[in-house]
């Protein structure tokens, strides 16, 4: 199975020592892994993340000290983090084992870079203490939410809607951005068969995006495309930014703090937004310098 990943094109990939792998397979699990990352990243992966059993499991600590004496992963999802210390527990090891390991490493090595943390927030617990969890380490780097976990800690049911997860959706989304963290990764979607499958991930996607989600987990190679594609700003998104990127510098230089678009008025807010949308075009891989020339005469209205 791990083979099979060589050939993806994603943003990041995480190799699993929970869910997936029996107890009697645990051992084997992490040696494999390990034997993984020491070779080279394969061209179409962005970051490789492995995610380890939990803190409560008891186990935690035999993936953490066989994974960290690895060719360095770039990230460590932690599944059913429900409070601060899950993380401060983490980041205690990371320390230690980074020290060990890279002592004699130039500072310019790229495997001295800081090992990312992902938390997995998947119970009520962990909702309410989100605040606590977000200041918990500097290598937290965002939430990922789990809504299956989450849906059998609350005796909920999942529907189509996900209306029954909007409260929590939405203040995974509010302190992540209040904690300035950059990843929000939404639910997986279950669908992923057929021409039924595609249109619920499609739908999931767009839900998860207008609420301030900027990732979606994704369970099948087939989902890859279609949430890259839900993620990314559209054409005409890059074109709106660019407009108001050329037209607000040149409003800036006639000393406009205000002014329209397209009949819309436009202020450092959605100058804000518009320079956000330019950004994700960028690490998305959008040609933002043809559209700039193809919009270079834009004038404020």
């Amino acid at each position: 199975m791990i083979e099979k990943t060589r050939g993806l094109n994603v943003d990041c990939i995480a190799y699993d020592l929970e869910d997936s792998v029996i107890a009697a397979k645990k051992v084997e699990a992490r040696a494999n892994i390990c034997d993984f990352l020491n070779e080279p990243r394969p061209p179409g992966i962005g970051e490789r993340a492995v995610r380890i059993n939990s803190i409560a499991s008891g186990l935690a600590e035999d993936d953490l000290n066989e994974v960290l004496k690895s060719s360095c992963p770039d990230t460590l999802v932690l599944p059913k983090v429900n409070c601060a210390s899950d993380i401060a527990f983490v980041t205690d090891m990371m320390k230690h084992h980074q020290c060990l390991r890279h002592k004699s490493r130039p500072i310019s090595d790229p495997q001295c870079s800081p090992i990312g943390i992902l938390a997995l927030i998947e119970s009520a617990k962990a909702v309410s203490n989100l605040s606590s969890i977000c200041k918990a380490s500097p290598y937290l780097v965002g939430l990922i939410f789990a809504a299956e976990d989450f849906a059998l800690d609350l005796s909920l049911t999942r529907t189509p809607s996900l209306s029954e997860f909007l409260y929590a959706r939405s203040a995974i989304v509010t302190e992540c951005r209040a904690h300035e963290l950059p990843s929000v990764i939404d639910l997986v979607c279950t669908s992923y068969k057929g021409p039924e499958g595609k249109k619920v991930l499609e739908e999931e996607c767009v839900g998860g995006k207008n609420l301030g989600f900027n990732g979606k987990q994704c369970i099948h190679p087939t989902q890859i495309e279609i949430t890259q594609q839900a993620f990314a700003p559209s054409e005409t998104d890059l074109a709106w930014a660019v407009r108001i990127s050329i037209a607000g510098r040149k409003a800036d230089s006639q000393g406009r703090g205000a002014w329209t678009l397209d009949g819309k008025m436009i202020d450092a807010p959605v100058m804000g937004k518009a320079k956000r949308l330019l950004d994700r075009a960028q690490a998305c891989g959008m040609d933002v310098e043809a559209a700039n020339q193809k919009w270079q005469h834009q004038e404020p209205e």
